[in-house]
């Protein structure tokens, strides 16, 4: 006579090798997702460069592109979180420093979504880059790109 079905035995080498396929894929998924939602943030910190450019050919100058400074751009000039075009957003925009012929944008991870602790970025009207990898609040030399 011929058993049919899977015995108790196979059972559980199919668990634990799904477990362990799973334990590896998981984090790998995660990180690229973190890397996805940071792309998005420095495509949002170009095009805001842009419109800062709009904006300082319609107005001669850089002051005024936000309300107050630190700030978030005021609704004409940007949008205030990324990406533009979800309903999940993952950074907020903000203008940290402006003088009428300079600028510096940053993209904080708003607290409590899925980029949380993955330090913000910078973009300043130089082309100067940094994304404080470390998360400790600044960007040091070896942060100085994205």
């Amino acid at each position: 006579m011929r058993k049919t079905g899977f015995s108790l035995i196979e059972l559980l080498v199919v668990i634990a090798i799904v477990g362990i396929l799973a334990g590896v894929a998981y984090p790998s998924y995660v990180d690229s997702v973190k890397k996805s939602h940071r792309a998005d943030a420095q495509g949002g910190l170009m095009d805001f460069a842009a419109a800062m450019a709009r904006y300082q050919s319609q107005n001669l100058t850089y002051v005024g592109a936000a309300p107050t400074v630190p700030g978030t751009p005021a609704p004409s000039t940007f949008a205030a979180q990324i990406p533009l075009h979800s309903n999940k957003k993952t950074y907020n925009l903000t203008i940290q420093a402006v003088t009428a012929s300079t600028y510096t944008l940053r993209a904080t991870p708003i607290s409590g979504g899925p980029q949380d602790g993955d330090g913000y970025l910078e973009l300043s009207s130089d082309g100067k880059r940094g994304w404080d990898k470390d998360n400790n609040g600044s960007i040091s030399s070896a942060e100085k790109t994205w």
